[in-house]
């Protein structure tokens, strides 16, 4: 259950990026990508249904390209109509975002923003970019289009390795793994703060609110990744967890964590994906760990958007960075 912000527990945020089965054959390298396979309408309604009972808000980074098709409109209408906050995940959901110029970047979050809003008639004010891609110039044209937050680092030192999982489970040539060579981020990102802070660029401001990993050690603790622990031990998966969150409050860390559509969805939903970790989970033990998880969070900390997160953030006064100084 969730709480009121005049409650005396903590806060924190939820959201989930909405990457479509098309995208991860994309980024894989996997043909038949190109007819922009879905599964928006199987796990959008598993995805409400499971915050509803929960009695959960949270923000869903959409991806400009699904919602310009006719065919993904209804379901992703549903969670603007549900309450949840959208947010802006690029168009075309390449993780090279980081290579294009400026320009290119303009038009590519302007035009996801167009369909963004005919989609949902809701304007996205937080973004987040494709395989955690992130640039100064990506920062700039955010702070132009007036954007709130962005939600791109990933502080963590693992990003390497899974990559190289990623790698090793697809078929692309060198030129695409050169295009590649930045997803999940670098081993110097784990230098990155973890805790919310400013971006200065020049007139303006904006905040960046980073994806929560273990406080101190900078190891993943989001969704999928207790997914992938549980095939191994749920209780294993929960007690880490557990950890997490009491070295999250112990450091004074406002978590942000992030689902992802696989974490509702399995093999037998999605045989082209079976490759990822925790995919062969059934269904029933997914959820129910899934669950847990949630409600463990929930229990200690009030669930919000993140723009309702960066909304209370910004009464406060928040650490002010250069981009080059926290860049991956």
């Amino acid at each position: 259950m969730n709480s009121t912000l005049g409650s005396q527990k903590p806060i924190c945020s939820l959201s989930l990026d909405l990457d479509n089965q098309w995208s991860y054959m994309k980024i894989h390298g996997d043909p038949g990508w190109e007819e922009f396979p879905s599964y928006l309408d199987l796990v959008i309604p598993r995805a409400l249904n499971f915050l509803q009972d929960r009695q959960l808000k949270i923000t869903f980074f959409v991806v400009g390209q699904d919602a310009a098709l006719a065919k993904n409109r209804a379901a992703i209408r549903s969670l603007a109509a549900a309450g949840h906050e959208i947010g802006n995940h690029s168009f075309h959901h390449e993780s090279w975002l980081h290579l294009y110029s400026e320009a290119e970047i303009e038009q590519e979050i302007e035009r996801a923003e167009l369909a963004i809003r005919s989609a949902t008639g809701r304007q996205p004010t937080g973004f987040r970019g494709p395989g955690y891609s992130f640039s100064p110039s990506v920062l700039r044209v955010l702070a132009r289009r007036g954007y709130h937050y962005d939600a791109s680092t990933f502080p963590t030192f693992l990003g390497p390795i899974a990559r190289l999982y990623y790698f090793m489970t697809s078929k692309l040539s060198k030129a695409e793994r050169q295009k590649r060579k930045a997803l999940f981020g670098s081993f110097k990102a784990g230098f990155q703060p973890l805790k919310p802070y400013q971006w200065s660029l020049g007139t303006t401001q904006l905040i960046e609110m980073p994806v929560t990993t273990l406080p101190i050690f900078k190891v993943p603790i989001h969704f999928s990744y207790l997914l992938y622990l549980s095939v191994y031990s749920p209780a294993l998966a929960l007690l880490y967890f557990r950890l997490a969150l009491w070295l999250c409050r112990l450091t004074g860390t406002q978590p942000s964590l992030l689902l992802h559509p696989l974490d509702f969805l399995t093999q037998e939903d999605v045989p082209e994906l079976a490759f990822f970790p925790g995919m062969n989970l059934p269904s029933h033990k997914k959820l129910a760990t899934l669950g847990k998880a949630i409600d463990l969070l929930s229990r200690q900390f009030t669930v919000l958007p993140l723009g309702q997160h960066v909304q209370q953030l910004s009464r406060q006064k928040l650490p002010l960075l250069q981009p080059s100084s926290a860049s991956s």
